[in-house]
């Protein structure tokens, strides 16, 4: 008498369990019965659709290691600073908020902030809004933060991502030091974020700035592939990337003071410029 195909059996059982879920999903976008908070964010969409879609290339392109993970709290609000690149899309904010759900224990969400152009742009501002961000703006900040929420700035902005390739890993200027200011008048703590990989996913060789400024776009970058190749010239490079969250400062009983505004955001600054050129050392090759 042969035995039964258990491993066949578990195989079945679990493709029914998906399809119910997906169905059970279909069901509840069909009808409406999801919830979202005051900002957009709607969490089952996040977890269901968006991050399952971000996961190939974190885990098999680009090969993310994370460095660090233990200096972001597992409960209540911190504000995470990263450096920025990517030329053609922010992958590299993507990738930051994907490395803190998945990667830390409370898989928590790390809600970043945009620039105004993200939330101008039909459907791309309203799905940033359903995945999670919103406004670069210290009101909305200051209400997540004080929410107990993480979070993510990037205050290069567009002079980081549409730098060219020679300036890679050199930080632009991260402005009057907005972040800071929200950071001090809420008491949270700042963490310290460095990404390496970014840089290498479309090489950004030209602007053409006449191009650009008849868009209406800061910047219209030429790579190698990218506008030659069409859509092709979309596909990034599989650069190996390094994520690192340093060490919090904290700015809880600080009084908010101009100079010491300056001064933290040196100090952020620095701390993360210093971080990426000894990631760099620690890479082995731009691909590897």
């Amino acid at each position: 008498m042969d035995e039964p195909d258990v491993a066949g059996a578990e195989t079945h059982d679990e493709w029914q369990h998906r399809v119910a879920e997906a169905l059970a999903f279909l069901r509840r976008r069909l009808t409406g019965d999801y919830e979202v908070d005051e900002f957009g964010f709607d969490a089952e969409l996040t977890e269901q659709v968006f991050l399952p879609m971000l996961r190939p290339l974190y885990r098999w392109w680009w090969r993310v290691e994370v460095i660090g993970m233990e200096h972001v709290p597992s409960t209540g609000g911190a504000l995470v600073v990263s450096n920025h690149a990517g030329t053609l899309a922010a992958m590299d904010a993507l990738m930051v908020q994907l490395a803190v759900h998945d990667q830390h224990p409370a898989r928590r969400y790390l809600r970043g902030l945009g620039a105004d152009l993200v939330f101008q742009t039909p459907v791309l501002g309203e799905l940033a809004r359903k995945v999670g961000n919103t406004l670069a703006c210290n009101p909305d900040a200051e209400r997540l933060l004080r929410r107990g929420e993480l979070v993510g700035v990037w205050p290069e902005g567009f002079k980081g991502i549409g730098k060219p390739f020679s300036e890679r890993y050199k930080l632009q200027r991260f402005g009057r030091g907005g972040f800071v200011g929200a950071a001090l008048r809420t008491g949270t703590p700042i963490i310290p974020c460095s990404v390496i990989g970014s840089e290498e996913i479309y090489p950004n060789l030209a602007n053409a700035s006449t191009l650009a400024r008849a868009l209406g776009l800061p910047y219209f970058p030429v790579t190698p592939t990218f506008p030659w190749l069409g859509p092709l010239g979309l596909v990034p490079l599989p650069s190996k990337w390094l994520i690192e969250f340093g060490e919090p400062i904290e700015t809880a009983g600080l009084a908010e003071d101009p100079m010491l505004i300056f001064d933290l955001t040196d100090r952020v600054r620095e701390t993360i410029q210093q971080t990426l050129y000894r990631l760099l050392q620690r890479r082995r090759s731009v691909f590897f």
